[in-house]
């Protein structure tokens, strides 16, 4: 019997992807996957159309969030996305951290846009008619943006010109201390697992020493298998995995056509996702 095909990291236009949550769905069911999580941006405004869509598509649904992070250090900070599983949305703590987070997004994007504007031929309006309905505004908006006003070819030259962190246009935003979001995420019933641990073109990475620290905080897993990460670094973490005592997930981070990334192209075994629909407060939504 094949096992099943589980994709646990996806995103929608409820955040910066190009897919509805529907249209989420409707990809993985193409890509031939069984199990997809749902994993916008600080928010879970798309768990409910993707809900709705799992009758249909006969895919099932794991509802999650990816949670903006930071991780202080003496060198400075350190960005550390979070996703939690099946964590219950109506939590007071948990809530109040991914809408303050999203508050901040909102206007350091303004602030961005502002910049941009002084050598591009962007405007907040341009930016916004980037973004679904109820989305997280964020970089990527900003990409898109630039994009269609041909300033850049693709969000990916976007990111690695004008919108990285060490450019003039760049502004930080607001994200909770990684172990406090750990625990938010427990405290909200959820599953937390730390994304694209290695992956370090994005920028740098937390050390194995504090990914074993989160991990005594109560961090259940790491994304190892990921398009960001290369063979020695899928190994290197695997093996910390295995001497944490933590899950190892794989996934694709797919955007639709906002990156490169193929939903499917990297998947989660079937034991991993059991132990997370059994710590989760959530059921995993099945057809």
């Amino acid at each position: 019997m094949t096992p099943p095909r589980i994709d646990l990291h996806t995103h929608s236009r409820a955040s910066d992807g190009t897919d509805s949550p529907r249209g989420v769905l409707e990809a993985a069911a193409a890509a031939g996957l069984d199990v997809v999580a749902l994993t916008d941006h600080d928010t879970t405004a798309g768990w409910a159309e993707a809900a709705e869509a799992v009758a249909v598509t006969r895919v099932a649904l794991v509802r999650g969030t990816e949670i903006s992070t930071r991780v202080r250090t003496e060198g400075g900070s350190i960005s550390v996305h979070l996703l939690s599983y099946l964590h219950a949305p109506d939590d007071e703590v948990l809530r109040a951290e991914c809408d303050r987070t999203r508050t901040d997004r909102l206007s350091r994007a303004r602030r961005m846009t502002d910049l941009l504007a002084e050598d591009f031929p962007v405007t907040w309006d341009d930016v916004v008619a980037q973004t679904g309905d109820g989305a997280t505004v964020g970089r990527p908006h900003l990409a898109d943006a630039l994009v269609a006003a041909g300033v850049v070819g693709s969000r990916d030259e976007a990111f690695a010109t004008v919108l990285h962190p060490g450019a003039r246009y760049y502004v930080p935003h607001y994200a909770p201390d990684t172990v406090d979001a750990v625990r938010a995420v427990l405290g909200a019933g959820g599953v937390p697992v730390m994304a694209h641990p290695g992956a370090g073109a994005r920028g740098r990475t937390v050390s194995e020493a504090t990914i074993a620290d989160l991990a005594a905080a109560g961090l259940a897993g790491l994304e190892v298998d990921h398009r960001d990460h290369d063979a020695e670094t899928r190994d290197r973490l695997r093996g910390l995995t295995a001497e944490l005592g933590l899950l190892a997930t794989g996934s694709s981070d797919y955007h639709g056509t906002g990156k490169l990334n193929r939903i499917g192209e990297n998947t989660t075994a079937p034991e991993a996702l059991a132990q997370i629909e059994e710590r989760g407060r959530l059921d995993v939504i099945r057809p």
